[in-house]
């Protein structure tokens, strides 16, 4: 089997097709649970144990954004990338899903955006009262 060096060395460089390198490299993780994976550790620790790292990396990103240099923030926006993914796995999303919402919002303001899911949450509010 191939180190984590050894995968990420041998990982395409182009920016999308690296985040599907690391998801694989994850799902792999999760379906062959070798000894001594992080991946299989956060996993194991149930949903609790990914919150906490996601949240804790997100405030690292947000902490190095004020404070840090642009080589720490990206640093630690790649650190909550990698925990987003595991959350993402553990729920059997897969990136197409986050590519696709992404995609999807193309074209519209954000604003504009925000507005129609508000509507549309308040729609469907309607339709649990009915």
């Amino acid at each position: 089997m191939a180190t984590n060096r050894d995968e990420i060395e041998a990982a395409p460089q182009q920016p999308a097709s690296i985040l599907d390198s690391l998801f694989e490299i994850i799902e792999a993780r999760r379906s062959e649970r070798p000894p001594g994976s992080y991946v299989v550790q956060l996993l194991d620790g149930g949903w609790e144990a990914i919150e906490s790292k996601v949240r804790e990396e997100a405030q690292e990103v947000v902490d190095a954004a004020r404070e840090e240099s642009d080589e720490a923030l990206a640093h630690e926006a790649a650190d909550l990338l990698f925990h987003l993914w595991v959350l993402l796995a553990s729920r059997g999303v897969e990136p197409a899903s986050v590519y696709a919402e992404l995609g999807r919002r193309f074209g519209i303001g954000g604003l504009e955006e925000k507005a129609a899911r508000r509507n549309s949450n308040r729609l469907a509010a309607k339709d649990d009262d009915s």
